[in-house]
């Protein structure tokens, strides 16, 4: 019998999370990978597609003139997608904001630390850059149930180990607390760094299913079901699901922002105002699917005016 994930997502397959050793972000998908859902340039920056076609990425040759960067984790990467055309950055650029290339700037599984240290790497390669989206927010409150030895000075990153298993687990409030500080800390150090390329900045805090509708869509809920049999994510992190720790964790980044000066927008409340109930969106709980990259590619360049 075909499982729900095979036959309502078989691009999954191509989906692997198989990255790349590398020094100083830990780990990045694998230059010029060329597969059915996805191709990466030679650095492994994933490709974006424009209105006539034209492609596009951090790393490769492009028209000259400034570009807009769409940065963050595996969702502004596009796991789920169907193919390159799919992503945000593809449908921003080809449909909801073409006046320049979107690139998509994303490094699946990192934390606010290496999202920072990503961009810092390879801003030599992006010299015009007129607008920066920085999507993302989940990977740290994810990695907040990880135990004091595990967070270092910059917080605990996927792949450096699990923790003792009869640590105490923190609670919600203080696993938003402790992702907020982070992701506002080094969400400074991009805006430093923004600004010194002379481009504006905001952050979005990226959709989690729960956080959006209480009830998913049906592809949803079997996709979610088949997947919660063969992962830890309801046993591990229940605690955060709710809609209310969503709400809560969107309050502190907004605050956090404001106090900065970088423009901030909740994904989820926005979604979840434009979404019909039984709209299928989500490929799992973070990822979504080529009509949930649309959709949010639609609400950012309404909300943020990008044109």
């Amino acid at each position: 019998m075909t499982s729900p994930r095979a036959e309502l997502t078989p691009q999954m397959e191509h989906y692997t999370f198989l990255l790349e050793d590398q020094p100083y972000i830990g780990f990045f998908q694998y230059g010029n990978e060329h597969k059915p859902a996805f191709n990466t340039d030679n650095h492994g920056f994933r490709i974006s597609r424009g209105p006539a076609g034209e492609l596009a990425s951090v790393a490769s040759e492009r028209r000259p003139g400034p570009v807009r960067l769409l940065a963050g984790s595996s969702t502004v990467f596009g796991v789920g997608a169907t193919s390159d055309a799919g992503t945000m950055p593809s449908r921003l650029w080809a449909r909801y904001a073409p006046r320049q290339p979107w690139l998509n700037f994303a490094g699946q599984s990192h934390n606010s630390a290496q999202e920072l240290v990503l961009f810092a790497l390879f801003a030599h390669l992006v010299p015009e850059v007129e607008e920066i989206v920085l999507f993302s927010g989940i990977n740290n409150l994810v990695l907040s149930r990880l135990p004091a030895e595990k967070q270092g000075r910059h917080g605990a990153f996927f792949e450096c180990g699990p923790g003792n298993g009869d640590q105490t687990v923190p609670t919600a409030a203080e696993r938003i607390a402790h992702a907020a500080e982070l992701t506002l800390r080094h969400l400074k150090a991009v805006h430093l760094l923004a600004r010194a390329l002379d481009a504006s900045l905001t952050f979005v805090l990226q959709p989690l299913a729960s956080w959006v509708r209480e009830e998913p869509a049906p592809q949803e809920k079997l996709l979610f079901e088949e997947l919660d049999q063969i992962s830890n994510f309801p046993r591990l992190h229940n605690d955060i699901a709710p809609m209310h720790v969503g709400k809560q964790y969107a309050r502190e980044l907004q605050d956090g922002c404001d106090e900065i000066g970088i423009r901030f927008l909740d994904m989820n409340a926005v979604l979840a105002d434009a979404a019909k109930p039984d709209e299928w969106l989500f490929v799992d709980r973070v990822h979504c699917v080529d009509r949930g990259y649309d959709l949010i590619a639609r609400l950012l360049a309404e909300c943020l005016g990008l044109g």
